[in-house]
């Protein structure tokens, strides 16, 4: 007679209790990135023709660079969280869906920082 359950065969593939943070983060970026891009879609569109020193003025500004800043972001932070749910739903291969989702975040992080970098050289005159 076998007395034991099925909770011996599903041990250690339950909740990672991370799925929801992923989800909300996902949701949070979004309705952020909403804002934030018609902020950036608006001003493009009030500072259509102007000169190139007009613009520099524009970015340089503090409250602008750092609405900037904060759309780069979470721009690549939202990205990177959508990348990784498809990676996960369809690599097949574990140590290829790991070694991609590092790259995606890696990528993210470098596209994101090289941004802010240059909206900061912008905003200090560098």
């Amino acid at each position: 007679m076998n007395f034991r359950t099925a909770v011996k065969d599903a041990q250690g593939l339950g909740s990672a209790k991370d799925g929801v943070h992923h989800w909300w983060m996902q949701r949070v970026t979004a309705v952020a990135l909403i804002v934030l891009v018609i902020w950036f879609a608006f001003s493009m569109a009030v500072h259509a023709g102007s000169g190139y020193e007009a613009m520099r003025a524009w970015i340089g500004a503090p409250f602008t660079a750092g609405v900037a800043i904060l759309l780069l972001a979470t721009g690549f932070y939202h990205a990177q969280l959508g990348l990784q749910v498809v990676l996960e739903d369809y690599v097949g291969n574990k140590a290829v869906e790991i070694a991609s989702i590092v790259a995606v975040k890696f990528l993210a992080a470098i596209l994101a920082l090289t941004g802010i970098l240059a909206v900061l050289s912008i905003a200090f005159g560098g």
